[in-house]
């Protein structure tokens, strides 16, 4: 008797133009429905709610990071033994877009914080359920030659579409509800696009892994770095890196309102005009990293490049005091966290321990940027409390410290993971 055919692990021929364009247009559309409301629109709401608590901020991301982080292996491991007509894949983005489109729908009228902070938790397993599943798409489908430029492109949607988002909201600042809604609708149109227009292999057939057991689903959130010691330093530099940006970018809002002497509901406008104007940037980045990296063979000095790109705009921000200023300071940053995420997310699918079970693993190295985002809106609290005084936060030592650990980063994943070029 036939044996049942095993998931397709040759070889990838390149992916279509209009198969990419869905995919970048999918990731355009999860980035402005779940990061805008970490970059903006949490803010005005906690604003309203708990007026000078800006701390609650930190509070509710960081919980909801943490919850996301302890349910995402599972995910993974449940996608890489899904099989469905729609395939692998597919299913889980579709209950991330229901789910997180709802949860945003509640934030916008919820009465108070507890119910917020809930909401935010299911918007967050939502949202970034979908976006992994992109992820994970690439890690199925994408060949060797255009992995640079896809991450490249991936890293560029994801950082302009915010942008776009805050731009989209601002004339509605007055309206709580629209602020949180307009960034969803957009989400959930172009997701269901690629859903529709993405197709992905029927997986009914394929040969079944090993069924999940206690210790798969344990096993699931570790990995031994004295096996797949390049994925290990790499997982290791990128979670580095990632802990100083997200030092750098949880209180962006609070920041510009404090450096710029603007309330915070008034911020949304320069944080749009200073994100436009970073579109540029983060293009230049991503865009030229990956190819770069594609074209000469090499990852690793490109990152070291892209986290020092990323030093330069942080010590520019701690010290900031003025638009233009602090404009100069977000340009290098925009363009340092594209060129870094581009050639660091070659790396990644390079060093992959596993295609067969690239969800599993794309939901490890997610903890490297997962593990900060719920890290460091804790620390942060305390950071820029040192030295405060006059209800002024201490935000240049917490820049400060975001640009060096960026540099810590970088050079690890340089000087360690041996590999890769």
């Amino acid at each position: 008797m036939n044996s049942p055919p095993s998931l397709d692990l040759r070889p990838k021929p390149k992916a279509k133009v209009g198969y990419v364009f869905w995919m970048m247009a999918a990731n355009f559309g999860i980035a402005m429905a779940y990061v805008v409301p970490l970059s903006y629109s949490l803010a005005v709401r906690i604003d309203e709610l708990a007026p000078g608590r800006e701390e609650v901020l930190g509070y509710i991301t960081g919980t909801a990071q943490v919850i996301y982080l302890v349910v995402s292996p599972l995910l993974g491991v449940w996608s890489d033994r899904t099989r469905s007509r729609f395939g692998r894949r597919r299913p889980f983005m579709a209950a991330g877009l229901l789910l997180g489109m709802a949860s945003l729908i509640f934030i916008a009228v919820a009465p108070n914080l507890l119910l917020v902070g809930a909401a935010w938790i299911l918007a967050m397993l939502g949202w970034a359920s979908a976006s992994q599943g992109i992820l994970n798409v690439q890690a199925d489908r994408i060949p060797e030659e255009q992995r640079g430029k896809i991450s490249g492109l991936t890293g560029m949607t994801g950082q302009i579409a915010p942008i776009f988002g805050v731009g989209l909201v601002t004339p509605f600042s007055a309206n709580t509800f629209l602020v949180f809604v307009l960034p969803g609708i957009v989400g959930a149109l172009l997701l269901g696009a690629f859903l529709f227009l993405g197709k992905e292999d029927d997986s009914r057939h394929a040969e079944p892994l090993a069924p999940v057991s206690a210790k798969t689903l344990l096993s699931s959130y570790v990995f031994d770095p004295r096996k797949y010691p390049d994925f290990g330093w790499n997982w290791l530099g990128r979670l580095i890196f990632f802990m100083g940006l997200y030092f750098n970018t949880t209180f962006t809002t609070f920041f510009y309102a404090q450096r710029l002497d603007l309330p915070v509901r008034e911020v949304a406008g320069t944080v749009a005009i200073i994100g436009v104007l970073g579109v540029v940037a983060a293009a230049l980045g991503a865009v030229g990293g990956g190819w770069l990296s594609d074209k000469t063979g090499r990852r690793r000095l490109f990152a070291l490049i892209g986290a020092s790109f990323f030093v330069a705009g942080g010590i520019v921000e701690a010290f900031a005091f003025s638009f233009p200023t602090l404009l100069i300071g977000s340009l290098l940053m925009q363009l340092a966290i594209a060129f870094f995420g581009a050639v660091d997310g070659a790396i990644v699918l390079a060093v992959l321990p596993s295609k067969e079970e690239a969800g599993r693993y794309m939901a490890v190295v997610a903890f490297a940027h997962k593990l900060p985002s719920a890290i460091a809106p804790l620390l942060a609290p305390f950071i820029i409390a040192i030295g405060a005084s006059g209800g002024e936060k201490n935000y240049t030592l917490l820049y400060l410290a975001g640009a060096l650990l960026a540099l810590i980063g970088g050079l690890l994943v340089f000087t360690r993971v041996k590999s890769v070029r």
